[in-house]
C-alpha cells in the first residue's frame, strides 16, 4: 500500500520504517524544542499524508524516547483520519522531574502507524444485553489483586 506524503518544509523527511517488519514508521521533528521538566509543546513533522477512505493513521510514542527520558504523547494515540490533510503534529510531554529535554530538527520523535478501520454503526436500544463483566469497570481483571500480592 502506497500513500501520498506531502514534504511542508525543504529538508523535513517522509515517515520512514526503521526496521524490515516495523508496524510503525518514524516521525521526525520540524522545528527544535527545548521541553522543560513536566513541560509540553506540539511539534510538526514537516509532513501531510493522504490516507485513502477506511484507513487511519496512529501517532505512538517512541518506546526508546519514554524509557530512557520519560518523553511521551500526550493525546496517545494521535488520530490522523483518511480526509486529514495539514501537517501532523505531536504534543510532547516530558515526564522526567528533573532533567529537561531538547528535542533537535530531524530527530525522530514518535511513529505512525497506519491500518484499516471498520466503522461501527450505533443503534439506541432500552437497555444493553447482559455480559459476564457487566459494569465492571477499572481494577475489575485483578490488576489490583495482583498489586496486593495476591496472584491467583
Amino acid at each position: 500500500m502506497a500513500e501520498s506524503v506531502e514534504v511542508l518544509h525543504l529538508g523535513d523527511q517522509i515517515p520512514r520504517y526503521s526496521h524490515p517488519g516495523d508496524a510503525g514508521a518514524d516521525l521526525t521533528a520540524a522545528t527544535a524544542v527545548e521541553l522543560a521538566p513536566g513541560q509540553r509543546a506540539t511539534v510538526g513533522t514537516g509532513t501531510a499524508i493522504a490516507l485513502p477512505d477506511g484507513y487511519v493513521a496512529f501517532v505512538v510514542p517512541r518506546s526508546g524516547l519514554a524509557s530512557s527520558h520519560g518523553i511521551t504523547i500526550v493525546n496517545s494515540p494521535g488520530t490522523v483520519d483518511a480526509g486529514y490533510r495539514g501537517e501532523i503534529r505531536v504534543t510532547l510531554l516530558n515526564t522526567d522531574s528533573s532533567v529537561p529535554y531538547s528535542v533537535a530538527v530531524g530527530d525522530r520523535i514518535a511513529q505512525l502507524i497506519v491500518m484499516p478501520v471498520s466503522r461501527a454503526r450505533f443503534v439506541p436500544v432500552e437497555v444493553l444485553p447482559g455480559s459476564q463483566r457487566g459494569e465492571a469497570g477499572f481494577g475489575s481483571t485483578g490488576y489490583r489483586d495482583a498489586k496486593l500480592g495476591d496472584r491467583s
